[in-house]
């Protein structure tokens, strides 16, 4: 009799022992999952348990891929309460509610069934990576108790729905971690918008920050080309139940997941049975995937890594004069009135390959052709443009649009045709020109070809022996002008930087990409390497070499030495371990390291080295691309002024110049040089003032847009000055410990170096003495490409008591 108990009970803890030690794909109520078990699903496909995300010791409960390298987590349940430490439960209830408790059994998190039919619940992990609360012999997906893809979080899985569901209201929509150590949601989701024809729209908190549009049979109109076609089928389901958009793998070798990053960007990820290592197909965004980027009536081009903005047919730009320097948010307006009595002779112009405007106020119907589309826009005289709602089999559907038309791009391939009314005028211009053009164009080209052909036939003949003469009489030159510039060898420099290694690329700057390269004696230095398709030609590269050569401060950046070699030049820079300025103040993690004592530094130190440049060197140079990413910062966060390849020599009394080409960066020019082409040791104060304003906001000057009054940075500050709130545009990370008065010059020396008349703008040697001294400053007046009329002009404009000390104007020092 002993012996039998003796066996029952060691089969009791073989029992429970296996129970334990086996993953299980589901739960009963009378089951748990503590912190160091698992729930795997059938396929061994995804696996649920507690971890810890990045750095972080919180624990929370999670899905990820059981074989994939890193550590994937597709789902967070406790996303905004974790376990602070390993004492975590996930358990059923009898009810069917899955509950995670800590180590006091609290409840942290409960599954919020809506289902009051229960019977016999239990929790499963499917090979889907769906979680679900089902009753056990029930596997109707559409009777599910609860599912985790009814709450995403951060990442889009095959299988999974994006949208509503009309019948309970529903909303299932992405949102972004905090970070990469905290699953909470972070500031970025990604929703589907049911006004008008429903579209997909990112947004950071409630602003807007891209669209990924409406479906139009094949894909979402802001993304027209899909990758792995054969492999996926994507499919947008809309009736008076539901509204959602999803995909399917059709492939059971690869896995393809969407994720919406915590930096807002969205990163599509591949992997294959033959590697368990993802591979990122996407990430990041370019500038036409800005919402809005262009204003209303203008349509976004992406010409290599350059954006521009045109209106569209029969429009013009709202402000000629910010359009002419590339600030477009403003958009177009029609360059007629339009008049109802006329429009009867209006016709329809069709662009190729277009991602459609925001649908949100368009009207739509899924039966009509585009014949009766088109008549039915032309009748309305109300309607700005139509297109097809589906794309498939020559088109079906009709979109309308009536009011403005925003956040369109064109596609070098892909998109779908969209037709703008215009006037009857416009379309008689338009046709009668293409003739012209194309007989012109055809013969232009042939006497191009021809001249070409000739050119380069002679001077192919001379160019070897000439291209060496001039390469070593430039080392030539080097050396004798200076003892301290070594020439290296094109070998030595590649050995360094591991052969151009993509790990050890620092950044890409206007002219080509810099890396980092060590020696064998352990020495470090960046290497800038002159690519192939920067506008630097060999003049503006010896100009470089031999500007910097003659420059010593320690707030320039110094250069040890060059390379030439073939059609490889290459400048060889002391290494700066805290890479650049823009890398720090525009990241939402790093400005967090740079407190404003650093700031104020970095301010000064910019002024001295410019006051350098301008006054105390052996020459007189304007650098003319003045901009925190040529700002480089050492291991002390000291400020060095880089990339001198359009800096420009003044000589004797000379204190201006023009050019016919302009060079430089946008949002940093001053407008006298950005409208004319006019530059001076002024034009290099007003990008100065820009970047005090950047590095004391924490934001770009050209992506900033006052969301009240349509603003630049530079008109917000202006504003905010004028209204007595300078202090609002400090950086929020800043505001824990700060110098309100240093804070204040600053904004005031910023204001004063953006001011639209070079003769109202202070020379360098008076700003170092703004910056580090206590006497009272003049006014600013309004700064350059200020558009807003609501503040008095500056002749009007008088402080009020809080900043009445800054009335008096200090003596203006002349640069010699």
């Amino acid at each position: 009799m002993v012996d039998n108990f003796r066996m029952l009970f060691i089969w009791f803890l073989l029992f429970s022992y296996l129970r334990n030690s086996t993953s299980l794909d589901s739960l009963a109520p009378s089951q748990s999952i503590r912190d160091s078990e698992r729930l795997v699903s059938k396929e061994g496909t995804f696996e649920a348990g507690f971890f810890s995300p990045g750095t972080s010791t919180r624990r929370y409960l999670g899905i990820w891929y059981r074989d994939v390298s890193p550590l994937t987590v597709v789902w967070v349940a406790n996303r905004e309460k974790p376990v602070y430490n390993k004492s975590g439960v996930l358990k059923l209830e009898e009810r069917g509610v899955l509950m995670i408790l800590n180590s006091t059994n609290s409840t942290i998190w409960r599954s919020n069934n809506i289902s009051s039919t229960v019977k016999n619940p239990i929790a499963q992990l499917l090979d889907s990576g769906n979680l679900v609360v089902r009753n056990e012999r029930d596997i109707n997906e559409d009777n599910f108790l609860w599912q985790s893809f009814d709450y995403p979080c951060d990442t889009f899985l095959p299988g999974m729905k994006l949208g509503w569901n009309l019948v309970t209201g529903q909303d299932r929509f992405l949102s972004s971690w905090k970070s990469e150590d905290d699953p909470a949601k972070g500031d970025y989701s990604l929703k589907l918008d049911l006004r008008g024809y429903p579209e997909f729209f990112g947004y950071e908190g409630d602003a807007i920050k891209f669209r990924g549009g409406s479906w139009n049979g094949e894909a979402l109109v802001g993304y027209p080309i899909h990758q792995l076609v054969q492999q996926l089928v994507y499919e947008f389901v809309f009736n008076k139940k539901d509204v959602y958009y999803e995909y399917k793998i059709l492939d059971r070798s690869i896995i393809y997941i969407f994720t919406l990053t915590p930096s807002g960007f969205g990163q599509r990820f591949l992997w294959t049975n033959q590697t368990s290592s993802k591979k990122v197909l996407s990430g990041g965004a370019d500038p036409c995937e800005n919402y809005a980027i262009c204003g209303a009536n203008s349509i976004c081009n992406m010409n290599g890594n350059a954006q521009t903005c045109d209106c569209i047919k029969g429009y013009v730009p709202k402000f000629p004069g910010q359009w002419n320097v590339s600030y477009w948010s403003n958009g177009c307006v029609p360059r007629n009135k339009s008049d109802c009595k006329t429009s009867n002779t209006d016709g329809l112009l069709r662009y190729t390959d277009m991602k459609i405007p925001d649908t949100s106020s368009s009207w739509f119907n899924k039966t009509m052709n585009l014949e009766e589309c088109q008549k039915s826009c032309l009748k309305n005289c109300s309607c700005k443009a139509c297109a097809n709602l589906d794309i498939r089999n020559g088109g079906s559907g009709c979109l309308l649009w009536f009011d403005d038309l925003v956040d369109m791009r064109q596609f070098s391939k892909g998109g779908q045709d969209l037709y703008f009314r215009a006037p009857a005028s416009e379309l008689v211009n338009s046709h009668g020109k293409n003739l012209k053009k194309l007989l012109g164009i055809t013969i232009g080209a042939i006497m191009l070809g021809l001249t070409v052909c000739v050119c380069m036939i002679l001077i192919l003949k001379k160019q070897g022996l000439a291209r060496i003469i001039d390469r070593n009489h430039f080392k030539h030159k080097l050396r004798k002008e200076d003892d301290d510039l070594s020439t290296f060898d094109f070998a030595i420099i590649a050995r360094a930087t591991g052969n151009f290694a993509k790990s050890n690329k620092l950044g890409e700057g206007g002219f080509g990409p810099v890396y980092k390269a060590r020696l064998l004696d352990g020495q470090e230095f960046a290497v800038k390497r002159l690519s192939n398709k920067s506008g630097q030609g060999l003049e503006e590269f010896k100009n470089e070499v031999m500007l910097i050569a003659k420059l010593q401060h320690r707030n320039l950046v110094k250069l040890i030495g060059c390379s030439i070699e073939g059609k490889e030049r290459m400048l060889i820079y002391e290494y700066m371990p805290n890479k650049s300025l823009d890398y720090f103040i525009f990241d939402e993690t790093r400005r967090t390291m740079v407190d404003w004592p650093k700031h104020f530094n970095i301010i000064c130190g910019i002024a001295r080295g410019i006051l350098y440049l301008h006054q105390d060197s052996r020459l007189r140079i304007v650098h003319r691309d003045l901009k925190t990413s040529n700002i480089l910062l050492d291991g002390n966060f000291d400020p060095k002024i880089s990339d001198f390849g359009l800096a420009r020599t003044f000589w004797g009394d000379q204190v201006e110049a023009n050019t016919n080409r302009l060079a430089g960066t946008y949002g940093y020019m001053a407008p006298e040089y950005a409208a004319r082409g006019q530059f001076s040791m002024k034009s290099d104060v007003f990008s100065y003032g820009v970047i005090v304003l950047e590095i004391v906001s924490g934001k770009k000057n050209r992506e900033f847009s006052d969301p009240k009054h349509y603003l630049n940075l530079l008109g917000h500050t202006w504003r905010l000055w004028a209204e007595e709130r300078a202090l609002e545009l400090l950086d929020g990370v800043l505001k824990e410990r700060f110098t309100p008065s240093e804070v204040i010059r600053c904004i005031q020396v910023g204001l004063l170096c953006v001011q639209q008349r070079p003769e109202d703008r202070p020379d360098m040697s008076s700003v170092v003495l703004m910056l580090n001294g206590e006497k009272l400053l003049p006014n600013p007046k309004v700064p350059g490409f200020y558009t807003e009329g609501d503040v008095k002009p500056e002749s009007d404009f008088s402080p009020t008591n809080r900043f009445s000390t800054n009335q008096i104007s200090i003596t203006m020092l002349e640069a010699r």
